[in-house]
């Protein structure tokens, strides 16, 4: 099961409640956990609840992933995505969505550091050969 909470309802006052909450009285996966969902209300997210089971088809998946149907068969046929068959159907558990796509964003945050820190190398190895000019 999926559903869309409403959340564009709720008062800012209750989430400075839930905030000063997380900060004083939460430990700290409980505090990182209401801080995440209250940022995530004040920024107009739509925050979903799912059941451990719930499963998406590649066309829900894809959409959620941003990609073509097309690209997601491909991660599904070479397993980046694990999946599994309901008769002729491919359905795809959230959790296992979910994981690719922080898997995704670890790599591109680690791709794009390398790229900032090779950068960063060449100017000074500019600078230090200018210097010597």
């Amino acid at each position: 099961m999926i559903e869309d909470l409403a959340t564009a309802e709720i008062p800012t006052d209750q989430l400075d409640d839930l905030e000063r909450f997380a900060r004083g009285d939460a430990g700290p996966q409980l505090r990182d956990l209401l801080l995440g969902l209250s940022r995530c209300i004040r920024d107009g997210a739509t925050i979903t609840a799912t059941s451990g089971a719930a499963s998406l088809t590649p066309s829900q998946a894809a959409e959620r992933l941003g990609m073509s149907r097309t690209h997601l068969y491909k991660l599904l046929d070479r397993g980046e995505i694990p999946s599994h068959r309901v008769g002729r159907d491919r359905r795809i558990q959230l959790r296992d969505l979910a994981r690719f796509e922080a898997e995704r964003q670890h790599d591109r945050r680690e791709l794009a550091e390398r790229f900032a820190t090779q950068h960063r190398t060449r100017a000074a190895a500019v600078d230090e050969i200018a210097d010597l000019l």
